[in-house]
């Protein structure tokens, strides 16, 4: 069966994809929404909130590489019309994952102080965070097995129905921890912190329930496990691993990025706050149309649609292209309104402008490294994005970072460090995929 890569299929798979992707951190923003409101220490709650939520994304950002690995596989079986070989294959990958949630449960739950003692956490904001996160860790082998199913829906080429998972699941984490927070006259007592936290695992739990049913009812894949395990397990498990280290190199820049930043002094760190927020909100805004590609590319390559690959990754530049310039138009439109919504504080401000331009620049180049990322992801060449992302991190970014740094460059040459990072990672994928699928596709 020939593969639709008409504007109007890409976008049927592109917007339920981004849709989705935003919904996903709305669980963690929900809390600290909802938590900086009571009006017992709100700050001190608020804190704790933040710190275990990043901890908590650090973890389902290293370990829910599933979704992409599954997602290359069945979709490439899917393209070659044997999808009943690899039918056992998600509820392994499932079982694997939720197992391995189970251990990192163990791990931590025990020494939860000490991870938070880490993040600087002490006195109450500390006693804050161990509350909260030994009871929200428990939703965390139900997050990994939704976005494993997730996984195993847009192998199948279906953004829809993760999307509808994701909104209701957002939706029910809002009123649950309204309720639980602040509580219900003569029904519920308000819960504070322990509140949100429980709000949160309910909502993982709701999601994982949907997520089942809609893969038992609108698929053809079990979710009993059967051994022996699917051939294809060991490439399965090899692509999460080159992703895991591929994700770790991402989280180093990162946190130099953010260290850095410290450094300069408050202002800065403020600054930098808002730019770096202000360009994941365009990552999340591209990564529907990343989505779409890793999607069709798997789907494509498995059917040997070499020149309809070509074609595809043809149009998701001029695409990704067009959504970058637009984002950066807008950005300029606003410019200094858009800094004012952040804050009223003059340095801050200013130390904002001198980096937001580079931000807005930046737009079509991550357009073009996020989609290609998305392509390769689909393509199953995790191999390929571990090792660039090793050699944009330690040998672009790291070494731009501390020259930039020497010279004075400050906030700007951390945003500067992030640019040829982006240009690192997106140049040679674009090269790489031409020079393997463009003769695959003359032959053709």
């Amino acid at each position: 069966m020939s593969t639709n890569i008409s504007l109007k299929h890409i976008n049927k798979l592109a917007i339920p994809a981004l849709i989705a992707g935003v919904s996903e951190p709305i669980l963690s923003l929900t809390d600290a929404a909802i938590i900086g409101n009571v009006n017992l220490n709100a700050t001190e709650a608020l804190a704790a909130v933040g710190i275990v939520s990043t901890f908590l994304s650090m973890l389902i950002w290293v370990f829910g590489q599933t979704r992409s690995a599954l997602s290359s596989i069945v979709s490439q079986y899917l393209g070659a019309n044997k999808l009943e070989e690899i039918k056992n294959l998600p509820s392994q990958a499932i079982f694997i994952i939720t197992a391995l949630s189970i251990v990192i449960i163990f791990i931590t739950y025990p020494f939860a102080g000490y991870i938070f003692k880490f993040y600087n956490a002490e006195n109450l904001i500390l006693d804050y965070a161990i509350e909260y996160y030994k009871i929200r860790v428990f939703g965390f082998p139900f997050t990994l097995f939704t976005i494993a199913v997730f996984g195993a829906f847009r192998g199948l080429q279906n953004t829809f129905y993760p999307m509808i998972i994701a909104i209701i699941g957002a939706s029910t984490n809002i009123i649950l921890d309204y309720v639980l927070v602040y509580g219900v006259s003569n029904l519920i007592p308000a819960m504070h912190i322990k509140g949100a936290a429980f709000a949160s695992v309910a909502s993982q739990f709701f999601m994982a329930i949907l997520s089942a049913y809609y893969l038992l009812k609108k698929t053809n894949i079990p979710l009993l496990v059967s051994f022996p395990f699917n051939k294809e397990i060991t490439r399965f498990l090899a692509m999460i691993g080159n992703l895991i280290i591929r994700t770790i190199a991402l989280n180093v820049t990162l946190y130099l990025a953010t260290s850095f930043a410290t450094n300069y002094g408050k202002e800065y760190i403020a600054a930098y706050t808002i730019a770096i927020n202000l360009w994941f909100l365009g990552a999340f805004l591209i990564d529907g149309y990343a989505s779409a590609g890793n999607i069709l590319s798997g789907k494509l390559l498995g059917g040997k649609e070499y020149s309809k690959l070509i074609s595809l990754s043809n149009k998701l530049i001029k695409y990704g292209i067009i959504v970058g310039i637009i984002m950066a138009c807008i950005g300029s439109l606003f410019y200094l309104s858009i800094g004012k919504i952040f804050t009223k504080q003059p340095e801050v401000l200013k130390q904002f402008y001198s980096v937001f331009w580079l931000v807005l620049a930046m737009q079509p180049l991550c357009a073009l490294a996020f989609i290609f990322d998305g392509m390769f992801k689909g393509l199953g060449k995790m191999k390929d994005l571990r090792n660039l992302l090793l050699i944009a991190t330690f040998l672009v970014f790291i070494p731009a970072l501390y020259i930039l740094d020497k010279n004075n460059f400050k906030i700007l040459g951390v945003f500067i460090a992030f640019t040829l990072w982006i240009v690192a990672r997106g140049i040679p994928l674009i090269i790489k995929f031409r020079k393997e699928f463009l003769p695959l596709s003359q032959k053709g």
